[in-house]
C-alpha cells in the first residue's frame, strides 16, 4: 500500500504561523506548511526531522510521532497554531484600516498644504505656519492687507494735522510755507508706497520676506514725520501750560506708544490717576503698564475684550467698576497701599469700588519701564495689538500715597488747588512718543470750567 511520509521538525518551529483558511482539510493544511518549512530550511540549523508512513487512506492525525507525543497532541498543536494564524490576520487587517484612515488624512493635509500656498504666493510655496506673537519688531497680527488700512488710516490723521495747523503762522514766512510743501510731499510719498503695497497685494506679486524691513520704514518716517509736525505746531503750544496736553492712540497697534522717562521708585502705597477717552470695542485695552526685571506685570490697567476693567499689581487681579467707553472724558483713580491690600477706585470725583487683599505686603519694585498705550509682555516691549490702547489719554499722575476723597474730587473738577504727582507729574517733557502717536491741546478741563 503506497504511503505518504509525514516529516515534521522537533520542535515544531513559530514560522508555521502562516495565514492558512479555517476551512482547508488538516491534511493539506500540513502539506502547505511542509512547503514553508523547506523555503526556510536553512533557518533550523541543527534541528532534527522525525518522518512517520502514512498509509493514503490512513488518518494523518493518527500518526505518532516519536519521542512520546500522542496524535491528541500533535492535533492540538496544529489548532493552536491555526488560531495564532487567525489572530495575526485579524492584527494586520486592523492595521491596515489603519494605515488607509492615517494616509487618507496625510493626502487631505497635503492637499490643503498645496493650495493654501498657491493662494498665499501665487503658486509658490506651502504657507508657512500662523502668525507668531507680536513684539515691537515683529509683524502686526492682522493681515498685510489689514496694516496697510491701518498705515493708511495713520496718514491720513498726519494728513488732518497738517491742514489744522494755523495758515496765519504758515503764511508769516516763506520757510514756514516751504516747510509745510516739504511735509505735505512726504505724506504724498508714503500714501503712494501704501498704495503701490496693496497693488502688489491683490496681483499676488506681494513677497512677505521683506515685510518686517519695509514695516519698519514706513514707521521710522511715520515718527519721523510726526516729529516735524509737532515742531510746526510748537508755535500753538508756546503759549499753553506744559500739562495742557493729551496723547492719542488712534489705531490698534503694536507699534503706537509713549514711553514716561522716569522709572517708579520702591512704593508701599500709591495713588494713579488720569483722565481717559474711548469707544473702543471689544475693550480699550491698556491705557499704561508698568514692567520690572522678572515681572511684566508688576501694576498694569487694562481692558481686555468683553471683560471689565482690571488692575494687575505683580499678577494679582482686581476688577474695577468703571463705566467709561462712552467716547466721553472721564477722570479715574485707583489707589492702594500694601498693608492688607486695600484698593479704591474714583471715576469722576466719586468713589465707585473698593476692596482688599489685592497683593498684600508686596512693594511696587523700583527700576522699571512704564510705558501708556501698550501692555508689556517683555520689560519695555513684547507688545500685543489686541491689547493696545485705543482713545484718548492725559493728566498721568502718580503719588507714592493714598488720596483722600477731598484730592481725588478736586483733581476730578480741574480746581486750581489740584496738586500734581509727586512720582509722576504730567508734563510734555516726561514724556516720549513712538510709532504715530499724537499730542494736542487738552481741552477736557476747559470745557468744565
Amino acid at each position: 500500500m503506497a504511503a505518504l511520509a509525514l516529516c515534521l521538525p522537533l520542535p515544531l518551529p513559530r514560522f508555521l504561523s502562516l495565514s492558512l483558511p479555517r476551512f482547508l482539510p488538516l491534511s493539506l493544511t500540513l502539506l502547505l506548511a511542509l512547503s514553508a518549512l523547506r523555503g526556510r530550511a536553512q533557518s533550523f540549523g541543527q534541528t532534527r526531522f522525525i518522518c512517520t508512513s502514512v498509509p493514503l487512506d490512513g488518518d494523518m492525525c493518527a500518526a505518532t510521532a516519536p519521542g512520546g507525543g500522542s496524535a491528541e497532541e500533535l492535533k492540538s498543536t496544529v489548532l493552536q497554531l491555526r488560531e495564532t494564524v487567525l489572530q495575526q490576520k485579524e492584527t494586520i487587517m486592523n492595521q491596515k484600516d489603519t494605515i488607509r484612515e492615517l494616509t487618507a488624512k496625510l493626502g487631505r493635509c497635503e492637499s490643503q498644504s498645496v493650495l493654501d500656498g498657491e493662494s498665499k504666493g501665487g503658486g509658490g510655496g506651502r504657507k508657512q505656519g500662523g502668525f507668531s506673537k507680536n513684539t515691537m519688531g515683529d509683524l502686526s497680527r492682522a493681515p498685510a492687507a489689514e496694516t496697510l488700512s491701518q498705515l493708511g488710516q495713520t496718514l491720513q490723521s498726519l494728513k488732518t494735522r497738517l491742514e489744522n495747523l494755523e495758515f496765519s503762522r504758515m503764511n508769516s514766512s516763506g520757510q514756514s510755507t516751504n516747510l509745510k510743501d516739504i511735509l505735505q510731499n512726504k505724506i504724498d510719498d508714503l500714501e503712494k508706497e501704501v498704495l503701490s503695497r496693496v497693488n502688489s497685494l491683490e496681483e499676488g506679486k506681494y513677497n512677505p520676506k521683506n515685510e518686517s524691513e519695509e514695516r519698519g520704514k514706513i514707521e521710522s518716517t511715520l515718527t519721523s514725520l510726526h516729529q516735524r509736525i509737532s515742531d510746526l505746531e510748537k508755535g500753538q503750544k508756546d503759549n499753553r501750560p506744559p500739562d495742557r496736553f493729551q496723547l492719542t492712540f488712534p489705531l490698534r497697534t503694536n507699534y503706537m506708544y509713549a514711553k514716561v522717562k522716569k522709572s517708579l521708585p520702591e512704593m508701599y502705597a500709591f495713588s494713579i490717576c488720569m483722565w481717559i477717552k474711548s469707544s473702543a470695542s471689544p475693550g480699550m485695552g491698556t491705557p499704561f503698564s508698568y514692567a520690572v526685571p522678572g515681572q511684566a506685570n508688576e501694576l498694569v490697567l487694562i481692558e481686555w475684550g468683553n471683560n471689565p476693567m482690571e488692575i494687575l499689581i505683580n499678577d494679582k487681579v482686581a476688577k474695577l467698576p468703571f463705566i467709561i467707553n462712552d467716547g466721553k472724558w472721564h477722570h479715574i483713580c485707583v489707589t492702594w497701599t500694601t498693608r492688607d491690600g486695600v484698593w479704591e477706585a474714583y471715576q469722576d470725583g466719586t468713589q465707585t469700588g473698593s476692596g482688599e487683599n489685592l497683593a498684600p505686603y508686596h512693594p511696587i519694585k523700583p527700576q522699571g519701564v512704564l510705558v501708556l498705550g501698550q501692555e508689556q509682555d517683555t520689560l519695555g516691549g513684547g507688545f500685543d495689538a489686541t491689547q493696545a490702547f485705543v482713545g484718548e489719554l492725559a493728566h498721568f499722575n502718580v503719588w507714592d500715597r493714598r488720596l483722600s476723597p477731598g484730592e481725588v474730587y478736586a483733581l476730578a473738577t480741574c480746581s486750581s488747588k489740584a496738586q500734581a504727582g509727586n512720582v509722576i507729574a504730567w508734563a510734555e517733557t516726561n514724556i516720549d512718543i513712538y510709532g504715530g502717536a499724537t499730542k494736542w491741546t487738552f481741552e477736557a478741563c476747559r470745557q468744565l470750567n
